[in-house]
């Protein structure tokens, strides 16, 4: 904190937890508790979306500056920006407080703050990269997370606890007015010491930070390790409730392991993880933390043999396994921030953290099918093995005795560059096999579930469904198909300009 970089990125991300608590947590808690029908509190938790696709408005804010707020310069203007909305729409939330019979004013409002606090999270990240030393990095991520948890406890669970004892509408106020002093540190923040140039044109911003990645050497593999370097921990908790409940655990035993202690374990895990990748480089805490959070499902498979209720042990293994994690989470924090590039963080960074929350989505249905066909003592020695691809990744591009990973801009064959004709036809090719994949991924999800509830094996109808979306669940996933589509092909035409030789001009720009 002795650094004003470190302090402002590290405090606003309390700015960045509040609205995450109240929408994910207190939110349909309130609504609940209202009365309000359980169905229309699922459709409002359907506000969540702004972060999942939060990387499609990232370009706009990499390449303009916010309409009056050009002093404090495209990352913190477009910060400023998104906190006086969160500031506005949270108060008008406390205006309905009172009327819960209305859930669709509450819907709108939610939608509002998370699309508010989506572009605020962009602009911080942004800032981080940005503003951040190489050396401030590390300790950095692990404040930052830990001051994020602690904001959406604020907003949450504290927010919820509060309620019942004063009111809803008062305590909603209380979360619109924390957003005054953010707004403070916002516009006292300094600004980077090295300010790379916007991007020229809009069309720039969204090719450019493609092409600016994938013009690195191994750059597929690199994509290929963020997705599978927190495997093993994904599977391991997508079940771990359920497990916990069919291994006879109390309720009380389940939350003290799961909330309190593992809510403990998490945030000692990155900001030791931050602090260690310091001290060890990022290497070699990529390479140790990897091998511990993937071996930390072992607590697991261990409970899983156990005749009845072993509490002493399901606390270590809880508390392991949320330590690992966090170690692993703390110093790949640090790996994507040296991975984005300066002149493009808002795009590129938007794009790294919605692939690394991608297995995420993945793991829950199947993780369940696996469980059904093959038990819990399998499924966690799988999940063992899941972690193996993600470090066969790291391998490629990080040998275990570096210190540090180097990212090179790989120097092409002597190529003829792609006419544009060609760059859209690779584009269109991707963007078709993109499309594919993720319908057939979408249609076999829903098929395993349906045959994990005694139905028969059907994949024709879940994909045939599909296209004839019913109500805005429906028409979401129709989105996030054509989403994933729209990067598949951009991604596929960037890789092939990148062979073909540009982006080279590009390699200076980097983070670190």
């Amino acid at each position: 904190m002795t650094s004003w970089r470190t302090a402002s990125v590290t405090l606003l991300s309390f700015s960045s937890g509040l609205p995450l608590g109240l929408v994910w947590i207190a939110i349909p808690d309130w609504l609940k508790k209202s009365g309000v029908d359980i169905r229309v509190v699922g459709l409002i938790a359907l506000a969540q979306a702004p972060w999942t696709f939060k990387f499609l408005w990232s370009p706009l804010m990499d390449r303009y500056v916010p309409p009056g707020l050009g002093r404090l310069g495209r990352r913190r203007g477009w910060a400023a920006l998104a906190q006086i909305g969160l500031f506005a729409f949270t108060l008008a939330l406390a205006g309905v407080g009172d009327r819960p019979d209305a859930p669709w004013i509450v819907g709108a409002l939610a939608l509002a703050i998370a699309f508010a606090s989506a572009t605020q999270d962009i602009a911080i990240d942004a800032y981080a990269v940005d503003v951040l030393r190489p050396e401030e990095q590390a300790v950095a991520v692990g404040a930052r997370v830990a001051v994020y948890r602690v904001a959406m406890l604020v907003a949450g669970g504290l927010a919820i606890t509060l309620a019942g004892a004063i009111s809803w509408p008062a305590v909603v106020v209380g979360l619109a007015l924390l957003y005054l002093p953010m707004m403070a540190i916002t516009w006292k923040a300094p600004e980077p010491e090295d300010t790379m140039p916007a991007p020229r044109s809009l069309k720039d911003a969204v090719w450019q930070p493609f092409l600016g990645f994938l013009s690195r050497h191994r750059a597929l593999e690199i994509l290929a390790f963020v997705l599978l370097y927190k495997l093993a921990d994904n599977f391991a908790q997508a079940l771990q409730r359920p497990f916990l409940v069919d291994m006879g655990y109390s309720d009380f035993d389940r939350g003290v392991a799961l909330a309190t202690m593992g809510t403990a374990g998490t945030l000692t895990g990155v900001f030791l993880g931050g602090s260690l990748t310091a001290v060890l480089g990022l290497g070699r805490s990529l390479w140790i933390f990897g091998f511990l959070q993937s071996f930390a499902n072992l607590g697991f498979v261990l409970l899983s043999v156990q005749h009845g209720p072993n509490r002493p042990l399901m606390y270590a293994a809880v508390v392991f396994m949320y330590l690992a994690d966090g170690l692993g989470t703390g110093a790949f924090s640090v790996l994507l921030l040296r991975m984005t590039q300066k002149r493009f963080s808002a795009t590129q960074y938007a794009l790294f953290s919605s692939l690394f929350g991608l297995p995420r989505l993945l793991c829950g249905p199947i993780s369940g099918f696996t469980v059904y066909a093959v038990g819990w003592t399998s499924f966690f020695w799988f999940s063992i093995a899941a972690g193996i691809p993600g470090m066969i990744m790291l391998s490629r591009f990080v040998p275990w005795r570096s210190r540090e990973p180097v990212f090179e801009v790989e120097e092409p064959a002597v190529r003829q560059p792609l006419t544009g004709p060609e760059l859209a036809l690779r584009g269109l090719a991707g963007a078709l096999a993109g499309a594919a994949v993720a319908a057939l991924t979408t249609a076999l999800l829903s098929a395993l579930r349906a045959a994990k509830e005694g139905k028969p094996f059907d994949l024709l109808s879940p994909l045939a469904d599909l296209f004839r979306p019913a109500g805005p669940p429906g028409w979401l996933t129709l989105a996030g198909v054509f989403v994933f589509a729209l990067v598949c092909g951009l991604l596929t035409a960037a890789a092939a300009a990148a062979r073909h030789g540009a982006g080279a001009e590009l390699e200076g720009e980097r983070a670190a």
